[in-house]
């Protein structure tokens, strides 16, 4: 199975937006994204990478696990 690695930061928000989150705001270099069902928003960097350790974090955040989400951005 493949593991967790790091993606680019246009990618990750075509994976967020494919899972019904959308751009609320930005603040500084953080973009933050919201969904209706979230307690928190999700928040990552405008650098070029997302790193895992983030990744990790938001979906955490999401409620999904690692293969969800590997799986919804094989679908990308």
């Amino acid at each position: 199975m493949p593991s967790l690695a790091p993606i680019s930061r246009k990618k990750f928000e075509k994976f967020l937006i494919f899972i019904g989150c959308h751009h609320k705001r930005t603040k500084g270099d953080h973009l933050i994204y919201d969904r209706v069902d979230l307690k928190r928003p999700v928040v990552f960097t405008a650098d070029r990478e997302v790193p895992t350790m983030i990744i990790r974090t938001n979906l955490k955040t999401l409620g999904m696990t690692v293969e969800d989400y590997l799986i919804i951005l094989n679908k990308l």
